[in-house]
């Protein structure tokens, strides 16, 4: 949760292949899955977010998502408290595809459940950029990506898992996983939360005890209108 945020916004790519055929085909893709990422100008999302960590007991809560072009992006919940995930180029998928140049590397086909997706992977141009490397699997059919994987230098490693439904038109998810490494995991300053005594840390495998995992489910979305600047402060 330390990083659950910015990632919607255009940009220009640089493309690297093996071939002159999967470089524009890769181009192309990109381009498509961006200009539909950039059809919102705007909008005001309310849902709920479940956050599961080990060593934490954090209760389900109501939230408000607002988000504005470029790049402004906030999460409040129904206590007030605002959480801004450091690192998570994230629900804002067109940070990833915005704002900086990337070459981007054909991959090859994956399948996520029962839909066959297209690997691309994005390598920043800018050798001190945060982030080191972003993976994208991309539903060719729908022009949406439904996984992303970003390695970056101070914040770890995190995956994205969006589901589609009435919203898919503007790109966007009416669920998000969103994984994360418990060792880089830092609270919201100011935010506090009650402790496992330890139990249930016990209980879990050694090898999750490291994963934490924040899920966000959309129920409405008020796409394209007036987001006051207030609202990010």
């Amino acid at each position: 949760m330390s990083k659950l945020l910015n990632f919607l916004v255009p940009v220009g790519f640089v493309l690297f292949s093996f071939s002159g055929y999967a470089q524009a085909d890769a181009t192309t893709l990109l381009k498509q899955v961006g200009d539909k990422i950039d059809k919102v100008n705007s909008y005001e999302a309310a849902g709920k977010m479940k956050t599961n960590v080990t060593f934490l007991k954090v209760p389900q809560s109501n939230i408000k998502v607002y988000f504005k072009k470029p790049n402004k992006l906030k999460i409040k919940n129904e206590n007030g408290l605002s959480f801004v995930p450091k690192g998570a180029v994230s629900i804002n998928l067109s940070s990833i595809l915005n704002g900086n140049k990337y070459t981007a590397l054909d991959a090859g086909k994956d399948k996520i459940g029962s839909t066959v997706v297209r690997v691309i992977k994005l390598l920043p141009e800018d050798d001190n950029a945060d982030v080191v490397l972003s993976t994208l699997y991309i539903d060719e059919a729908n022009l949406v990506i439904k996984r992303a994987k970003t390695t970056t230098r101070e914040n770890g490693s995190y995956q994205l898992e969006m589901t589609y439904g009435k919203y898919a038109v503007y790109g966007l998810p009416d669920k998000i996983d969103f994984t994360f490494n418990t060792k880089d995991y830092k609270l919201p300053k100011g935010v506090t939360f009650d402790f496992d005594d330890g139990t249930q840390a016990k209980k879990t495998p050694a090898a999750d005890r490291n994963k934490g995992m924040a899920q966000i489910t959309f129920d409405s979305y008020s796409i394209n209108k007036t987001v006051a600047d207030a609202m990010f402060q």
